[in-house]
């Protein structure tokens, strides 16, 4: 093992969102920092997630458009699906976004080591980091304070795991060799909506399998009932209240039994995607051998992002969720100014946005309706549909609508919901919104400009206090 002469004021472990904006503020604010990573800069969601997924569920948007081009005024026929260079697109996407993610290390005077971090010392004043670095190099890092942002992997299931090949996770269905056939999508949270979407425009026949009674469990009921009626129109089999319990990996084929009731159902699929969620990235970091305290799994920090080891934070997908790039890269800032000694805030996580790319896209920040009568609210719901928007008629894209949720006392601000055309650029609107703690009135006496699709988020809310115009 030979030793780096090399000690850091923060050493962050991991070059993700959460991992590289940390760096970043920290040097912008005179720290000596280091980056420790053990593939690309940029994480899962740069290399393997939010970036190259958009790529290719851009790809499925064109093809939608493709096949409605009689309605916009062309004729076009017999095109090929090249399914090869839509996968080498998002692949493209990824890697010009993560080299620019090292230039920005190099313009900020940040040092990347590539390689496997273990924490193998927590003094007051100097943490001891172990890297594995290519060719089997062994070295030490040294610095005062250390940040986990190693992100998550997808988790399995105790009787099947993800192969690359027949049964696949999110990185393995992002690269198949070719179109499948058929899928099976376990889960209908963002990644297994996402995905689910894609392949279904594509012309694959998928089915998604639910334990929960709706897709998309963690969004408003009325969105995810929509949304489903969305799905099944397009040709989508959907079964909710359901157990997988059973897979058989063959050669060429992957045979599921799922239980609906007493009801035992057999699907055949050419692949199967496991989209049951993550898990934290901490295996082999060493924790184990400081007093780092858990929750759920996750490891917990306070306020300031700090872990229960002094001088050891921790920020993104390790943590509990929502699990979200934003969330990881506003951590990340909120971290290294605390170290700093800076003014900080604690997040409030009703105030962080949730985006689903699926067609339709979903958005969503705030309480849902039935979280806000659980909470004891006396509440206002707006509601405006996609459909009374003269820019989305004129897109040829008019399905959707935006529901919006208020105290009745207050006027408080309490949630906004929205399927449809572009919400989750939309979304942002009702995020500065949130965060100012805007009330109705103010939004009622918003301008919105026209024609817009923010139209009609100033509609919905009219609607909430009866003054609905368009519709």
């Amino acid at each position: 093992m030979s030793e780096l002469n090399e000690k850091y004021d923060i050493l962050v472990i991991g070059g993700g969102p959460g991992g590289y904006v940390s760096a970043i503020r920290a040097s912008q604010l005179g720290f000596k920092v280091g980056v420790i990573e053990k593939e690309n800069l940029g994480g899962v969601c740069l290399n393997w997630g939010c970036i190259p997924t958009k790529a290719l569920l851009r790809s499925s948007e064109v093809k939608h458009l493709l096949d409605n081009s009689k309605s916009f005024g062309f004729s076009i026929s017999n095109y090929k699906v090249n399914f090869e260079e839509i996968i080498k697109r998002s692949r493209s996407v990824a890697k010009s976004l993560s080299s620019g993610v090292e230039h920005l290390m190099k313009k900020n005077k940040i040092k990347v080591h590539n390689g496997i971090a273990k924490i193998i010392d927590s003094n007051k004043n100097n943490k001891v980091v172990e890297v594995v670095g290519f060719g089997n190099k062994t070295y030490k890092l040294h610095s005062k304070f250390l940040i986990v942002a190693t992100g998550a992997t997808s988790k399995n299931l105790p009787f099947v795991s993800s192969d690359g090949i027949n049964i696949l996770d999110y990185r393995s269905a992002m690269t198949p060799k070719a179109l499948p056939e058929s899928l099976v999508v376990v889960g209908s949270g963002a990644i297994g909506s996402e995905f689910a979407s894609f392949y279904n425009d594509l012309g694959c026949n998928v089915t998604i399998i639910e334990a929960q009674n709706k897709i998309l469990p963690n969004e408003d009921d009325e969105i995810s009932s929509f949304v489903q009626k969305s799905f099944q129109k397009r040709g989508i089999v959907i079964h909710t209240n359901c157990e997988l319990v059973k897979v058989e990996n063959k050669d060429e084929s992957v045979q599921s039994e799922i239980k609906v009731g007493d009801k035992k159902i057999k699907l055949n699929s050419s692949k199967l995607l496991l989209a049951v969620g993550i898990e934290p990235s901490i295996n082999n970091l060493g924790l184990d051998a400081f007093k780092i305290e858990m929750e759920k799994g996750f490891i917990k920090t306070n306020d300031r992002m700090e872990t229960s080891e002094s001088g050891i934070y921790a920020i993104g997908d390790v943590t509990n969720g929502p699990w979200l790039a934003h969330k990881a890269s506003h951590e990340g800032i909120l971290c290294v100014d605390g170290i700093k000694g800076l003014k900080t805030h604690k997040i409030n996580k009703e105030n962080i946005p949730g985006c689903t790319y699926s067609r339709p896209q979903i958005a969503s920040i705030g309480l849902t309706e039935k979280k806000a009568l659980e909470l004891k609210y006396d509440i206002k719901v707006g509601r405006f549909p996609f459909v009374g928007n003269g820019k989305a008629i004129a897109l040829g894209e008019s399905e959707g609508f935006i529901k919006t949720i208020f105290d009745k006392k207050t006027g408080e601000f309490l949630g906004a919901h929205l399927v449809g055309p572009e919400v989750t650029e939309l979304i942002q609107g009702f995020a500065i919104a949130k965060k100012l703690e805007t009330t109705e009135e103010d939004l009622m006496e918003t301008i919105f400009p026209h024609p817009t699709l923010s139209e009609a988020m100033h509609e919905s809310v009219l609607d909430a206090y009866d003054r609905v115009i368009h519709y």
